[in-house]
C-alpha cells in the first residue's frame, strides 16, 4: 500500500481547517454586535457547548 501523497491530502486539509474555524466562530463569537445572525438562536443552539470549551457567556 502507497502512502498517501501530501498533494492529495491538502485540500481535505484546508477544507476541514476552514470548518473549523468557521464552527469555532459560531461556538466561541457568535453574539452581540459582531454577530452575524441577528437574534440569540445560534447563541442558545450552542450555549452548553460553549460552557464546556470554558467560553464565557454571561
Amino acid at each position: 500500500m502507497a502512502p498517501i501523497s501530501l498533494k492529495a491530502i491538502a485540500p481535505w486539509a484546508v477544507f476541514f481547517g476552514i470548518l473549523m474555524l468557521i464552527l469555532l466562530y459560531f461556538v466561541g463569537a457568535e453574539q452581540g454586535a459582531t454577530s452575524v445572525v441577528s437574534g440569540t438562536d445560534v447563541h442558545e443552539w450552542v450555549h452548553d457547548g460553549r460552557h464546556l470549551l470554558g467560553f464565557p457567556c454571561h
